[in-house]
């Protein structure tokens, strides 16, 4: 069974529109997921890249281009007025998530609190109710946020990203290929499927 690396941070809007594609993909695959969560600006600084917003023109084509795909996928996808945010807490509790077995439910709670209710999940007390609401507690992320392991574990996390060739998100890594966008997740599927 092939395994599916999913690289991504919560504050990018097409790493929502993939997540979102991703239960469709795993289903007609059978590939197993393993998410990597990162941090976006970090591998932005590290590899010179930077966030397509801050290209006004780029930016505004980007925002039309996903609405055109999350219209495709039936999703929903919001302006979020509070974006950029800074995701570091959202990232490190991601980190925490997987170990306790909540990835699932926290990402859904994270993705749409950003992108689907276009809530200011830059502040704390935001992001606590939006994880209350999904039956986490909102403690114990807070204090992961906190936790120098937790750190350590992401900071791991988005260097080895770099050194496999990341440098926006989401990114996919079937093998060592490195597949870059959610509008590439075709790609993936075939990859998954032996078909490329």
């Amino acid at each position: 069974m092939e395994t599916l690396k999913f690289l991504f941070d919560y504050g990018s809007p097409t790493s929502y529109l993939a997540w979102k594609r991703l239960p469709g993909l795993l289903q007609r695959t059978g590939a197993t997921l393993e998410p990597v969560p990162i941090l976006l600006g970090a591998v932005f600084k590290a590899t010179g890249n930077s966030s397509p917003a801050m290209i006004p023109a780029k930016a505004r084509w980007m925002f039309e281009d996903m609405a055109l795909w999350a219209k495709a996928a039936g999703t929903t996808l919001a302006t979020n007025p509070h974006f950029p945010v800074n995701t570091t807490r959202l990232m490190r509790g991601a980190v925490l998530a997987i170990d306790r077995g909540e990835f699932t439910a926290h990402s859904n709670a994270m993705f749409d609190g950003m992108w689907k209710e276009a809530r200011n999940m830059g502040e704390e007390g935001v992001v606590a109710q939006v994880l209350e609401s999904a039956g986490l507690d909102a403690a114990a992320y807070a204090a992961a946020a906190e936790d120098p392991a937790i750190k350590d574990r992401l900071r791991a996390n988005t260097e080895g990203a770099v050194a496999a060739g990341m440098f926006g998100a989401p990114s996919f890594l079937v093998g060592n290929r490195l597949f870059f966008g959610q509008d590439r997740m075709d790609f993936v599927e075939a990859a998954l499927k032996g078909e490329l």
